[in-house]
């Protein structure tokens, strides 16, 4: 496995998947009795002739070699994200490479910004792919021929996989492990790694307090505040108006105005959130689930998880949820 990284890296883009593909190797090793590498990862140097890139800490990191120098083909190719690549501050030659080794790889994916070489390659032509929201308008506008999603955390189109930034690279490498050696051993490795709970590349970058905007209007703000912690109110359009002591057509405009989403579906994806928790985290029943976190019934907070997160409860919790462990 190629792992490539440029100067102006953050630091988190390598270390990340990286610590999740070393302990897959460590655990299988330990499960095999010191059994043949599951990974032998490579950390590939962007820089023709030296194997020393800077990350955005100051740390620089010594990579096992420059790519010009590697020969082997790699089963999979991942480019993490820096400065020199969301700059294109790629050289021909290095582009070449890629795009050679890309074809030649069984997958290719990248880790934030790391999307950009792909596309300067010519490997995400007609394909859907994701990267950091801050850059996602700016990696569309630059390759219009590169479908750009900025929403999920990571996309999987074919045998190329991109990803969001930072925490986003280990979910999609995760994600790769659970395609390679099963959901149990991805799992194992979140939980030891401490991560909360494995995201679905449907998820989205940001959790709906998070993507939304925080409200100018004092009311508006705390409203939000409130909202979390009070998913089984009633919720509607008309009870929060009054809590903000609003006309119902006035909130519904400054809502939208100020935070970026209806009312509604803010309230939606606060529940979902809440119920992809309890779904992960707990054996209750769907329909205790489902009260708990304000839906009307199982069959309301199905229609809703599969508007806002394109799966199911039931899907969820057999990728994510406890019995697996």
């Amino acid at each position: 496995m190629f792992l490539v990284a440029g100067n102006g890296t953050q630091i988190l883009d390598v270390a990340g998947p990286a610590e999740v593909f070393s302990r897959c190797e460590r655990l299988l090793r330990a499960a095999r009795s010191g059994a043949s590498a599951a990974y032998e990862l490579r950390l590939i140097a962007s820089n023709r002739g030296t194997p020393l890139i800077e990350t955005t800490t100051g740390i620089t990191l010594t990579c096992h070699l420059s790519y010009d120098r590697a020969r082997e083909t790699p089963d999979t190719l991942l480019v993490a994200g820096g400065a020199q690549f969301e700059d294109l501050d790629c050289t021909p030659h290095f582009l070449a490479w890629l795009a050679r080794y890309g074809k030649r790889s069984r997958r290719l994916g990248s880790i934030c910004t790391g999307a950009f070489a792909l596309a300067a390659a010519g490997s995400l032509d007609g394909r859907r792919c994701t990267t950091h929201w801050e850059f996602a308008e700016r990696l569309a506008r630059t390759f219009p021929r590169v479908m750009v999603d900025p929403d999920p955390i990571w996309i999987r189109d074919g045998n190329i996989a991109t990803s969001a930034g930072v925490t986003a690279g280990m979910d999609l490498a995760l994600a790769l492990v659970e395609e390679d050696h099963g959901a149990h051993l991805a799992l194992q490795i979140a939980r030891e790694l401490v991560l909360y709970l494995r995201r679905p590349g449907t998820q989205t970058q940001f959790s709906a307090p998070l993507a939304a905007q925080l409200a100018e209007r004092r009311p508006l703000r705390e409203l939000q505040l409130w909202l979390p912690d009070n998913l089984t109110s009633d919720l509607s359009t008309e009870a929060l108006a009054a809590r903000a002591h609003m006309s119902v057509r006035n909130f519904g405009r400054a809502f939208r105005r100020e935070v970026g989403l209806t009312p509604a579906k803010y309230v939606d994806r606060l529940r979902v959130e809440a119920a992809c928790l309890r779904l992960a985290d707990s054996t209750q029943k769907m329909q205790r689930i489902a009260v708990q976190c304000g839906f009307h019934s199982p069959e309301v907070m199905r229609r809703t998880m599969i508007r806002v997160m394109h799966i199911t409860p039931d899907n969820y919790r057999a990728r994510f949820g406890v019995r697996m462990r």
